[in-house]
């Protein structure tokens, strides 16, 4: 598992790679940074479960068009990674694009530079801007993820992906609503173990964490998948 994992590692960073390549040359003076993010940039990643996080700074930003050429170059440099590329992109302020403020977090912290022609740090967002924004979509979100995973019957493969995300986005809310910070999942597990919310059932997480680590079928924890409410309720009671 470790060398394919790897191995997988090395093909997304080329792939990043590429599109960082095809931005400098599609942006030319516009183009200030392009970043690796989340996973690759935290040494977490899982060939099976991990996303293409990447990050764009440009001067002014891109239009819809650029965007669609990205994914078309992300789609010959590789067909069977292209897919998992989460793209985030802003302009010289940080005013426009897509860059929430956790991935803006994970940005000023963990980002890996492939190509910067000049760093720019935005305003660092306050535990008070975490805290709303955590309260909003992603937590609704959540929330549909979750009831939906706790009434389903059966557990199709193209949702183990989401299933696994459900009882891991636990831990990560926890973790950034109590601390402000962003970080993998092993750590905010890890963080949560010394400051555990109030019911929130820490060995799922591990367990979950474990599947994770191994690129594994998340069928052991379906009979847990009417537990995920209760992570739900817990994390709730956080924002109260």
């Amino acid at each position: 598992m470790t060398s394919s994992n790897e191995s997988v590692r090395e093909d997304a960073t080329i792939l990043a790679s590429g599109l960082s390549e095809f931005w400098q040359k599609r942006l030319g003076i516009n183009f200030l940074g392009f970043y690796l993010l989340g996973s690759l940039a935290h040494d977490g990643f899982n060939r099976r479960y991990s996303d293409i996080d990447v990050a764009l700074v440009a001067e002014t930003g891109v239009t819809d068009a650029d965007l669609q050429s990205m994914r078309n170059a992300a789609l010959q440099i590789s067909p069977d990674l292209a897919p998992k590329v989460s793209r985030f992109w802003t302009a010289r302020g940080f005013s426009i694009g897509r860059f929430p403020p956790l991935d803006r977090l994970d940005y000023l912290d963990h980002a890996v530079a492939l190509v910067e022609c000049e760093r720019i740090n935005p305003p660092r967002p306050s535990l008070d801007d975490i805290r709303t924004y955590l309260r909003g979509a992603p937590f609704e979100n959540w929330v549909k993820a979750t009831d939906h995973f706790a009434a389903i019957g059966t557990l199709k493969p193209a949702e183990h992906k989401p299933f696994l995300r459900a009882f891991l986005y636990a831990a990560r809310f926890a973790y950034s609503w109590q601390t402000g910070n962003m970080a993998s999942n092993d750590t905010a597990i890890a963080y949560l173990h010394e400051a555990p919310p109030k019911d929130l059932d820490i060995n799922l997480l591990d367990r979950a964490l474990s599947i994770r680590h191994e690129a594994a079928d998340p069928d052991d924890l379906f009979p847990d998948r009417q537990s995920l409410p209760e992570l739900v309720n817990s994390c709730r009671q956080l924002t109260k």
